[in-house]
């Protein structure tokens, strides 16, 4: 939970996000050593970012290599304070923002920079992340690896930049913060379904793009989209941590203050013509947003913005939510056409929303034997246990009718 602003502290010390990755799992290990004697302390995320900031210092000074960068920064390193008190949440945010923005260097190819960060700020681990990816596990594992080495290579300078240097690696800085919103949102697997942290954490730094680059209309358009997203997250489950559908959830609960301030940040995200792809996934939440109940929601616009959002940015995830789209707007029949010709693909092929969506559409034209066995497969191919508990809870439903 601690391991991203721990790792952005001791990034800024020693200037090499490899390094501090292994400084911040040797206080980690410290940790282990030391708390079952002393006990846990109050603050065990500062005790952590303490111990990892002091092995920082002495690792710069120890290194002659260092002696250029000591003489630069050594008087404010040894004057600044390690007692272990938490830093002010605007300092937290400025070392997380500047993590981010060196692991989305342009030396790196863009696949590169996303596993990266997701690695160091999310905190995700490599299976996690080629998940997201729909990529094999060894390649997301090769890519973090050459990451660093390339960072430590070219003497990439931990900061955030200026100018056009800031817009070119902007990009790469919101898919990261999207990604790792969405494995918060949906976890890829384990217990739970959600990773409120994680949500917590890009939501965060989604405000702060916000602040540092107001003219940015897809920095508006994320914020807006995060914001929406994060208003329906206390119905997202249930008492016991059961998946609740979103046709199922008590829209009383959503939170409001949530869905103004993503409203706000969809004006401020411009035209609606000249929406990006991140605006364009807001406008879609701002409609379910709007719906006060499920039957009311807008399917035909919904449908419509897909179809806009399929253009710009194409995907066969969203050729495959637009398919749900149509369903609604214009029967089961017009999405299963959809759903299957994705299906006769080989892109989603071990995505396990592509029978889940296929086994709903059969389901509501009556054919229950192959929705059952569509279910049956989604929930084979999910690794995150709720997920497939429901799964597997609507294929008995299914096979009971």
């Amino acid at each position: 939970m601690e391991s991203a602003r721990i790792i952005a502290t001791v990034a800024r010390i020693v200037r090499d996000v490899g390094i501090a990755e292994e400084i911040a799992q040797d206080a980690l290990v410290s940790a282990l050593e030391q708390w079952p004697r002393s006990g846990v302390p109050d603050r065990p995320g500062a005790w952590l970012t303490a111990a990892a900031k002091h092995r920082a210092v002495d690792l710069v000074r120890r290194r002659e290599t260092y002696a250029r960068k000591l003489a630069e920064v050594g008087r404010t390193l040894s004057e600044e304070s390690y007692d272990p008190e938490p830093s002010g949440p605007g300092d937290i945010d400025d070392d997380v923002l500047r993590l981010v923005f060196t692991a989305c260097h342009p030396v790196l190819s863009a696949d590169a920079r996303a596993a990266l960060t997701l690695r160091l700020v999310g905190g995700l681990r490599t299976d996690e992340i080629a998940r997201a990816f729909l990529v094999p596990e060894a390649t997301v594992a090769a890519r973090i690896t050459r990451a660093k080495r390339s960072l430590a290579k070219a003497g990439v300078e931990f900061e955030v930049p200026y100018g056009a240097e800031r817009a070119a690696r902007l990009g790469s800085v919101l898919e990261v913060v999207y990604l790792i919103f969405n494995e918060g949102y949906a976890a890829t697997a384990g217990d739970d379904l959600l990773r409120p942290a994680l949500c917590e954490d890009a939501l965060r730094l989604a405000r702060v793009l916000e602040g540092l680059m107001p003219e940015e209309g897809e920095v508006h358009g994320l914020a807006a989209l995060l914001e929406l997203q994060a208003s329906r997250f206390a119905t997202r489950t249930g008492p016991d941590g059961q998946p609740v559908l979103l046709a199922d959830q008590h829209r009383s609960r959503w939170n409001r203050l949530l869905i103004r301030r993503g409203f706000a940040a969809l004006e401020r995200a411009g035209d609606g013509r000249s929406y990006g792809p991140y605006a364009l996934q807001a406008a879609v939440a701002a409609c379910h947003a709007r719906a006060v109940t499920y039957e009311e929601t807008d399917w035909r616009t919904i449908a419509a913005l897909y179809g806009r959002l399929a253009a710009v940015a194409p995907s066969p995830v969203v050729e495959l939510n637009r398919a749900v789209a149509v369903s609604m707007a214009d029967g089961p029949e017009a999405g299963l056409v959809l759903v299957d010709a994705l299906a006769d693909g080989t892109a989603l092929a071990g995505y396990h929303l592509l029978p889940s969506v296929r086994g709903d559409l059969l389901a509501r034209l009556g054919r229950t034997a192959e929705a059952r066995a569509e279910f049956e497969r989604a929930a084979s191919l999910t690794r995150n246990a709720r997920e497939r508990e429901l799964l597997l809870g609507r294929a008995r439903a299914a096979g009971s009718q």
